[in-house]
């Protein structure tokens, strides 16, 4: 069977991350909470201020563009894109309730941006990269729309070792399911976790004054049914898995994977490490 084609690969993800808006509607204000400091770190490494025009790439259910759009003011905007159209509502009803009208959402595809050369001050994004069929050509698409002087403020995910609260349910469904080695190349969520790998494709499209580190935080969960219950509302992959299991193996997944999320109970909430690779570039003036 040929490989999908990168089309079908950006349909795939489009109904997977439509089909879980609801969920992350629901763990809305969780993430709100515990990627704060992530949210402010990418608007930060885009030097965004008041007036700016942004630019976000897998905008989703809106972070971090409703907060660019709170920096930039009513003399700038934020136009936040994201392949799924379910997504982006859940983004639109909270720029309504927080009064954002400097802020529009639209679908689109990262590797085409349909915006003119230079037509913003800075571009951010928050897990998305990681999950395009062809990151250089995007690489390209943001240095095009660019200013010149503009910068690039991303976030992708780092080693899998150092993010246990993704891997955990991995390692749990291994025990049912004979999963194929992921291609390190494909599309995926640990896609661009080595160091250097997403800076050297931004560095061949031309920006420069290239920064990346490691960003290392916490995030907590009340419970570690909290825990499991989040996954099956948002993780569209975990989704997919589960339901190759029986009714029975659903139900040992499950206790299995609460259980383990145990070992991360700190006093009355469960603590897990994550780790994020935060990088930074400019486009020559």
């Amino acid at each position: 069977m040929p490989p999908p084609t990168a089309q079908q690969i950006i349909e795939a993800q489009r109904q997977d991350w439509n089909r879980v808006a609801s969920g992350w509607e629901k763990w809305d204000r969780f993430f709100e909470q515990n990627l704060a400091c992530l949210n402010h770190r990418l608007v930060a490494d885009a030097r965004l201020r008041t007036g700016h025009h942004v630019l976000d790439l897998g905008s989703g259910t809106g972070y971090p563009a409703l907060l660019a759009a709170q920096v930039v003011g009513p003399q700038g905007s934020v136009i936040g894109l994201d392949v799924a159209e379910s997504m982006l509502a859940v983004a639109s009803r909270k720029a309504k309730t927080l009064g954002l009208a400097n802020i529009t959402f639209h679908t689109g595809d990262v590797t085409a941006l349909p915006f003119g050369t230079g037509s913003f001050d800075a571009v951010t994004s928050r897990f998305c990269v990681m999950f395009l069929p062809h990151i250089p050509k995007a690489a390209t698409e943001i240095a095009r729309v660019l200013k010149p002087g503009g910068w690039l403020a991303a976030a992708v995910w780092s080693a899998p070792d150092k993010n246990p609260s993704l891997l955990l349910p991995m390692n749990v469904i291994k025990q049912f399911l004979d999963l194929p080695q992921p291609d390190q190349n494909a599309p995926g969520i640990f896609r661009l976790a080595q160091p250097g790998d997403l800076a050297a494709m931004l560095h061949e499209a031309g920006l420069t004054d290239l920064m990346e580190q490691e960003f290392l935080a916490e995030w907590s969960y009340p419970s570690a049914e909290d825990y499991y219950r989040s996954l099956m509302d948002i993780a569209a992959p975990i989704q997919n898995l589960m339901t190759q299991l029986t009714p029975q193996q659903q139900r040992e997944a499950e206790q299995k994977i609460v259980a383990a999320a145990e070992a991360y109970r700190r006093d009355r909430a469960l603590v897990f490490p994550f780790a994020v690779r935060v990088v930074a570039a400019r486009k020559p003036l």
